[in-house]
């Protein structure tokens, strides 16, 4: 197995826990932390990056809320850093595993299979589809085997406060927490799992030649009232719930992935339930809290 891997991304979230994992393994790992210490953007900086086996994309502006108030910047990077990775990809001869999101918009049917219709409803997830239809075209062009997850709703210890379940941990000692609305329902997956999947990718020789698109969930759905009563029951807080019924632009009242295909293909699942996982996230922080 080939396994030199250059990653982007590498002090996000996904990929800090991604790095742990493959530096245990002793894969040999081309680094690249975020866009503040390198220009993906740049492709004579891109160009000059070691060659490697294998490039895992996980580099992107990816909060929705900013994605409506600086659209630009987002289809500038997400869009130009692909390109210049799958160009990349196509002069080493190298493959790639591309992390997009949940693309699907208002779901016609659940759970939502791979082969929904695309339906993006911000700036955000409309620069990851154009990502991925340029992950197509390099495939059918050039044929570089490509890789593309599609995750849900990811979750787990030292996520940016901003997401929704760090948001509200961070104030379960306050005597009120305050969230919108308390309806929309989502798919909500640990990092471990998500890590786990893309490390069955990597290890996978079936994908070395190939153009895969997988779903990553668990195939159920929590509302966000029920996430937050279970983090209130957990840590035992006192605190009030308080929904202002704020509608979200955009706003998908339920999502819920159909998970069969990389089950079948990656032989994966999920093991973490979404209790075991806000169990580990505030036993990780028991100091803070």
């Amino acid at each position: 197995m080939k396994n030199k891997i250059l990653i982007t991304g590498a002090r996000g979230f996904i990929g800090d826990f991604l790095v742990n994992l493959l530096d245990a393994k002793r894969f040999k790992l081309n680094i690249i932390l975020n866009s503040s210490t390198f220009n993906l953007c740049n492709w004579d900086l891109v160009s000059k990056t070691p060659k490697s086996d294998l490039i895992i994309h996980l580099a992107a502006k990816n909060f929705v809320p900013d994605s409506f108030l600086n659209p630009l910047d987002f289809y500038n990077n997400n869009i130009s850093s692909t390109l210049n990775i799958l160009e990349k990809a196509r002069k080493d001869n190298s493959r790639v595993i591309f992390f997009s999101t949940y693309v699907y918009g208002i779901p016609e049917y659940l759970p939502v299979d791979e082969k929904h219709q695309s339906s993006p409803l911000n700036p955000y997830t409309q620069s990851k589809l154009i990502c991925e239809q340029l992950c197509m075209a390099y495939n059918r062009d050039f044929g570089i085997p490509i890789t593309i997850f599609r995750p849900f709703n990811v979750y787990g210890p030292g996520q940016n406060p901003s997401f929704f379940i760090p948001s509200i941990i961070k104030q379960i000692n306050n005597d009120f927490i305050y969230l919108d609305d308390s309806r929309p329902k989502r798919d909500f997956i640990y990092i471990d799992d998500v890590i786990s999947a893309i490390y069955k990718c990597i290890i996978n020789e079936n994908l070395s030649d190939t153009f895969n698109i997988y779903n990553l969930g668990t195939g159920i759905s929590t509302s966000v009232k029920d996430v937050a009563e279970l983090i209130l029951e957990i840590s035992q807080s006192k605190s009030k719930l308080i929904f202002s019924n704020k509608v979200r632009k955009g706003e998908v009242l339920e999502t819920k992935a159909d998970i069969k295909k990389i089950k079948k293909e990656l032989k994966w699942n999920y093991k973490t339930s979404l209790r075991k996982g806000i169990e580990k996230i505030i036993n990780n922080n028991k100091v803070a809290i």
